[in-house]
């Protein structure tokens, strides 16, 4: 399965509480952090709720 990379570009200071919990289960924390997920449609769900904080590599494996 496909994995991509999720990178935190913007704070979470000022969102609404359900986005902040949407990054915190991606697993990031600080700002500029960045995790490895699988492609999954649950994860991708997860990413279009906070797609105005994060940005989204695809790798190729």
């Amino acid at each position: 399965m496909a994995k991509i990379q999720i990178k935190l570009a913007k704070g979470v200071i000022g969102t609404n509480p359900n986005q902040r919990k949407n990054v915190q289960a991606l697993g990031l924390r600080k700002r500029e952090s960045v995790v490895i997920k699988e492609d999954t449609p649950q994860i991708r769900g997860m990413i279009k709720k906070v797609s105005h904080l994060v940005e989204v590599t695809e790798i190729a494996e």
